[in-house]
């Protein structure tokens, strides 16, 4: 019950109804005494549905969740994964958040998880620069090994799908960390035939759109680790205008 009151006192809104409410009431226990319903809560504390800034928590729940989903994707959880994700954690929330956040993900590891259930619940309720922030930090997890495993891969094309990530958008961040001869070109979303011009155009449209202050409102810790987006576009732009000559 502690455990789970953790989410609730940290103030979730969204994401303590529907499927991501229901798997970490199973995960940590059912403890509303006094509310007979999760959705009751949800919608009560919620304010009404749709797109909106996501909380630190509703994010953090969701990051947990959807961690849990990549970890298992190929069938099993072993340990160097599992140390991979503390890792990675403990980079982006430093070591007090992390260990919190792995004693949270050792749990929800154990339960179900319904894909796209709880994907279409973030996709239904999470800003579009919330969830890319989310895609990416995805990423980082399936790739936390150096290598991407062939259903990794599909699940992370399905999460796009899941997520309403445009084409687009999927490949940009899947550029970002897979590196290919079009890599830059695909983190920019144009194609190596774009002239100048719409390269200029695409940098000025990606910085905006990666902006780290996209997700200010997630908290710090997230504002920083946005830069990582924004250092990649730059760096593709600078790439392309190195191999065009241009200055």
């Amino acid at each position: 019950m502690a455990k789970y009151a953790k989410w609730i006192g940290g103030g979730l809104g969204w994401a303590v109804g529907g499927p991501i409410g229901a798997l970490l009431g199973y995960a940590f226990g059912s403890m509303f005494e006094k509310t007979d319903n999760i959705e009751e809560y949800a919608s009560h504390h919620n304010g009404g549905r749709g797109h909106r800034e996501s909380n630190p928590d509703d994010f953090a729940a969701s990051l947990l969740v959807l961690s849990a989903a990549v970890m298992k994707a190929d069938g099993k959880v072993v340990k160097s994964e599992l140390d991979f994700v503390k890792a990675f954690l403990q980079q982006q929330f430093g070591p007090e958040k992390a260990s919190s956040y792995i004693i949270d993900l050792r749990e929800i590891l154990k339960q179900d998880i319904p894909l796209r259930d709880i994907a279409n619940q973030i996709a239904s309720n999470m800003d579009h620069s919330s969830r890319l922030q989310l895609y990416h930090y995805l990423w980082g997890i399936a790739m936390a090994d150096g290598h991407l495993d062939k259903k990794e891969d599909e699940l992370m094309k399905y999460l796009a799908s899941y997520l309403r990530i445009s084409k687009f958008d999927y490949e940009s961040i899947k550029a970002m960390f897979v590196k290919s001869t079009d890599s830059a070109y695909k983190i920019l979303e144009i194609d190596s035939n774009a002239t100048d011009e719409q390269l200029k155009k695409a940098y000025r449209k990606m910085a905006v759109k990666y902006h780290p202050d996209k997700v200010s409102h997630l908290g710090e810790e997230h504002r920083a680790a946005a830069e990582e987006k924004f250092k990649k576009v730059a760096e593709a732009y600078n790439s392309i205008k190195k191999q065009r000559g241009i200055s």
